[in-house]
């Protein structure tokens, strides 16, 4: 049976809120690493699912329980699949005002291709381990397809929700009610599988 308390291997606090809301139908008490002291790993890998494996490890090291870990961004076709695993990185700007620094660098880079060359996806990879040796790491996988619209608009959520145009609900991502997004999004659909899986897990 998996255990009640579980380590979030991540200090993003838009995750955390996100995934709480989600796990705590299932009586699941996700805790921030920072509780523990736990510094964010160096994401040294080259895909989304070796970044989360590296995230959820090192929690795991250090906390001794299990630990959820996600690894998400957000690619762009006209752009060759970029940010990708690079999206919390992309304007080289760490802190509060990563976000904004992020978003302006992609409405940038974007801004001589129109709205049909726009396309883009959310792609998130959720990893849960039992621990830090557990050799089958659970991992699921969430995709959301959309555009990059051409400049930010609404206040809610984090990230690129605000540049992010999802055409079944004609608004960006950051003007959605918190559980529509929940019930659409990659890290929704990412951690739905996970849920699906969580009673069978040993």
């Amino acid at each position: 049976m998996v255990a009640n308390r579980v380590v979030l291997a991540s200090s993003n606090k838009g995750k955390l809120r996100e995934l709480q809301q989600l796990l705590q139908q299932r009586e699941v008490e996700l805790l921030p690493q920072s509780e523990f002291g736990v510094a964010d790993a160096e994401e040294t890998g080259l895909s989304f699912v070796e970044n989360a494996i590296i995230k959820a490890r090192h929690a795991c090291d250090v906390t001794g329980l299990p630990s959820v870990a996600d690894d998400s961004g957000i690619e762009v076709d006209a752009l060759n699949g970029e940010p990708g695993i690079y999206s919390a990185r992309y304007s080289g700007v760490t802190g509060d005002g990563a976000d904004e620094a992020n978003n302006r660098r992609l409405l940038k880079a974007l801004k001589n291709f129109t709205e049909n060359e726009r396309t883009a996806r959310f792609r998130c990879i959720i990893v849960y381990l039992r621990h830090a040796t557990d050799p089958v790491p659970l991992i699921c996988q969430g995709t959301w397809e959309g555009r990059i619209l051409t400049e930010a608009s609404g206040s809610n959520g984090f990230g690129y929700d605000p540049i992010f145009y999802v055409p079944t609900h004609q608004c960006s991502s950051a003007e959605l009610p918190q559980e529509v997004k929940d019930a659409i999004s990659h890290r929704g659909q990412a951690l739905q599988k996970l849920l699906t899986c969580w009673s069978s897990l040993p």
